[in-house]
């Protein structure tokens, strides 16, 4: 999902060369975290192709039940939402998870197959995580812990999309969130998280940071746990 710069030198998105201190210092945190993300082989492997299917698979499946936890924990921030737009926002990414990616899914395995499948290990760590910080949280926490989901995909997105990829099933896939309409989402996002973080105390943004921090953990044993193809133990 390469060491990076100081989140403010790098042009992304169009806004990380002037996002306000808070986003920075939430980018900065999970640096070397996201060069850990670029160099796993789940990633290395939608690039040169070499990615078993049985493995991409196992992934789509599993982001598939995620996002239906994923969503709910959207709608929830938009039931919290302290200003109109913001609610309008979550709403909107909550329906985008059960149609968008919906469509995106079923272009690599059929339904029937998501009707038999079960949350993986890291999976329901990590959705558990999503919702009760949601249910437990104010809502700029709340908004802390969905971004790393939001942001690491476009860019990881956005980075293998300069190698692209041999297999044409991967490079949907690189399409999809490496996208203007995705970019623009995660601006949107980044820039809710900032106006929220400044009606906030120091506390507050403390727990905010740690939030980020343990979803972008999660985001990297995503993929990892798709690359082991994680099951329970019996």
């Amino acid at each position: 999902m390469i060491a990076r710069r100081a989140l403010l030198a790098a042009p992304v998105l169009g806004l990380r060369a002037a996002a306000p201190p808070f986003s920075a210092s939430l980018w900065r945190s999970i640096e070397p975290l996201y060069a850990a993300i670029l160099r796993h082989p789940f990633l290395t492997g939608l690039t040169d192709g070499s990615l078993p299917a049985a493995r991409f698979q196992f992934y789509m499946l599993q982001d598939a039940l995620y996002l239906g936890a994923y969503s709910k924990a959207l709608a929830v921030l938009a039931s919290k939402a302290p200003r109109e737009e913001w609610a309008m926002f979550f709403t909107n990414s909550s329906l985008n998870c059960l149609n968008t990616e919906k469509k995106l899914h079923e272009t690599y395995f059929q339904p029937e197959h998501l009707a038999k499948a079960e949350m993986a290990p890291v999976n329901a760590a990590y959705t558990n995580h999503l919702l009760a910080s949601v249910y437990q949280h104010p809502f700029a926490e709340g908004v802390a812990a969905v971004l790393p989901c939001y942001w690491i995909y476009w860019e990881v997105g956005r980075e293998l999309k300069k190698s692209g990829s041999k297999s044409p099933a991967y490079q949907r896939w690189i399409d999809q969130y490496s996208s203007d309409g995705y970019r623009d989402t995660v601006k949107r996002a980044v820039a809710i998280m900032d106006d929220a973080a400044a009606d906030t105390g120091d506390s507050a943004r403390a727990r905010c940071l740690k939030l980020f921090e343990r979803s972008s953990r999660y985001e990297y044993q995503f993929w990892d746990m798709a690359w082991r193809q994680e099951r329970w133990l019996p």
